[in-house]
């Protein structure tokens, strides 16, 4: 019952609000442009409850709450031009208007786009929002120690600096110092140090631990050898009003989208730590420990987890939204869709990409429960 209420509770609500933000960028803009949605499904699997609105959608909940879909009037996953004419024979003229095949290709991309966009959308919200009523951390990041024969040391960073920027990016806040060191995928990293009203860029490279974050969880941090702390022992969190909280959450969630890219670039350059990779099983533990922390943290882990999502299914991979957007590139390059054999040839390849990725999650979920 205690894990019922700590963990699963916390992770269906978080996976609810955010599939179902995702689906309906989806759905918003098929309405918007006359395509018919018969399905609107959190979740896979046997329907649990549902209902049916005027327009004929099935709006329902299933028993497999890992995600969800929406389905248009006569849905086809792969189809060539030739199935395409055969498919507008099975309708009337009023029922092919429906047909989300027969769309202009702007309109069925912005479709599908919009359904991680809608993800982004919603981060940027719940950071502004954090932002407006919670307040954002301003205290400047002073260093108070420098460990001895340490990175930082060597590079010539001294006690009682300011760390202005880390990699080019500026430093607001003491709480952002750690984020941007192990967010970077480069093996040195420049710091920006404001010392004497004189700022001066040391390059340090980082030792890589094994340690634990702050709830507890084993990860692998980059550490420089410093101690922080705020300047003066002053700590200074400020509410924002709407329009600068909109700016501070739109370059939160930036930042997150650039740090997502760069470690799906450094996989594939061979210096990514896959060991960090989870699934939901990990997402499950971390989203129930951060509920524990207030409703505050909670909306934070949301919106990280949002991103995630928007991010992951823009990537281009068959089954997913940069999949189908990959497709409509190809179609707008050479004038005609991609032969059925053809797409089907990438849906294969897409299937057994996710499969392994989901196989590799799960494998370091379990063995981060100790497991393996």
């Amino acid at each position: 019952m205690e894990i019922l209420i700590s963990f699963i509770i916390p992770f269906i609500i978080l996976l609810t609000v955010v599939v179902f933000i995702h689906e309906y960028g989806h759905y918003y803009y098929a309405k918007k442009y006359g395509v018919g949605v018969t399905d609107f499904s959190i979740g896979f699997g046997k329907e649990i409850f549902g209902f049916n609105d005027k327009s004929g959608t099935r709006w329902k909940f299933c028993a497999i709450p890992l995600g969800g879909y929406v389905k248009f009037f006569g849905d086809r996953n792969v189809f060539s031009q030739a199935e395409q004419e055969e498919l507008l024979k099975k309708y009337s003229k009023e029922d092919q208007e429906k047909l989300f095949v027969v769309k202009p290709l702007y309109q069925r991309s912005i479709i599908v786009a919009a359904g991680p966009f809608a993800n982004f959308l919603l981060a940027i919200l719940i950071f502004a929002f954090i932002y407006m009523f919670a307040g954002k951390d301003f205290t400047p990041a002073q260093i108070q120690e420098v460990q001895i024969e340490s990175p930082a040391e060597e590079a010539g960073i001294k006690s009682g600096d300011i760390i202005k920027s880390i990699n080019g990016k500026d430093v607001n806040s003491i709480m952002e110092v750690s984020a941007f060191i192990n967010s970077s995928s480069s093996e040195i990293i420049d710091i920006g140090i404001l010392r004497n009203d004189s700022e001066i860029t040391f390059s340090v490279k980082p030792e890589v631990i094994k340690g634990e974050d702050s709830l507890g969880n084993k990860a692998n941090k980059k550490i420089i050898g410093i101690k922080i702390a705020p300047l003066n022992d002053e700590i200074n969190r400020e509410r924002l009003g709407p329009a600068t909280a909109l700016l501070y959450a739109f370059k939160e969630t930036w930042f997150v989208i650039d740090a997502s890219w760069n470690f799906i670039i450094s996989m594939f350059k061979g210096t990514g730590d896959t060991t960090q990779l989870g699934g939901p099983i990990k997402i499950a533990k971390i989203t129930g420990q951060v509920a524990k922390l207030g409703f505050i943290a909670f909306l934070s882990i949301m919106a990280y987890i949002s991103i995630s999502l928007g991010f992951i299914n823009l990537l281009p991979i068959p089954m997913l939204d940069g999949g189908h957007l990959m497709f409509y590139a190809f179609e707008k390059v050479l004038g005609r869709p991609l032969t059925q054999r053809t797409q089907e040839g990438f849906f294969r390849i897409g299937l057994f990409l996710l499969l392994s990725l989901m196989f590799f999650t799960t494998f370091n979920d379990l063995r981060d429960l100790g497991l393996f």
